[in-house]
């Protein structure tokens, strides 16, 4: 199928930000003498916005402390705004994917659950052509909700045609979940932050699964 509408998620999927969301997590970890993590196991704490991360980093006995959920996630976030593009760099071959697609007169956008300040200032830099970026706010509940997917939907006209002819790709099962809830096409990657194993688990069809830039080209029509 020829897509006009690609919706793209952004933490393991057009940017690879994991060293540089651990690095912030083991700061904010390591001001209050707890445990650091490993970026593998990062991998297990990502996906549901800053908020889950940081509480999932936190000792298990001290998870429920409201108080200090907010100061971690406090000093999360001074040393990330900091530090948010030491380490982050796309993944091969999207920068290239997302220029054919605009070529080819495909609108491309960005689903994430990543804070909508973190969102706009990464995809800004590394995918300046990219002009609608929702992320995470206060008035947009997160992936797996379908509410990011219909306000983009909506920006360019919500047309049943539109819709089926508009997929969201993502390396998490919310992407893959949303889509679902929104109706419209989900495609998977294997490079992302997520095991793929999680996707497969979900059901989704190994042949929608990207194995790089290249076959995702192929999978969205280019």
């Amino acid at each position: 199928m020829k897509f006009k509408l690609v919706l793209f998620d952004l933490d393991g999927t057009v940017l690879d930000t994991l060293q540089d969301l651990g690095d912030a997590v083991n700061y904010a970890m390591s001001l209050h003498g707890f445990p650091s993590h490993t970026l593998d196991e990062f991998r297990f704490m990502v996906g549901n916005g800053v908020r889950k991360l940081v509480r999932r980093a936190m000792p298990d006995e001290l998870k429920g402390d409201e108080d200090l959920h907010q100061e971690c996630l406090g000093q999360f976030w001074k040393y990330y705004s900091d530090h948010i593009m030491v380490h982050t760099k796309p993944y091969p071959g999207i920068p290239e994917l997302v220029r054919d697609l605009q070529a080819k007169g495909v609108t491309v956008a960005i689903a994430s659950n990543k804070f909508q300040e973190g969102a706009d200032r990464l995809i800004h830099h590394f995918y300046p052509t990219i002009e609608t970026i929702v992320g995470d706010r206060p008035d947009v509940p997160m992936k797996p909700d379908p509410t990011m997917v219909n306000l983009i939907l909506e920006k360019y006209g919500n047309s049943a045609d539109l819709r089926r002819h508009t997929a969201l790709v993502g390396d998490a099962v919310t992407d893959i979940q949303a889509a679902a809830n929104a109706g419209v096409t989900g495609i998977g990657v294997s490079w992302g932050l997520r095991p793929v194993s999680a996707l497969l688990d979900l059901g989704l069809d190994p042949a929608m699964i990207a194995r790089d830039a290249a076959h995702l080209g192929e999978l969205l029509g280019l």
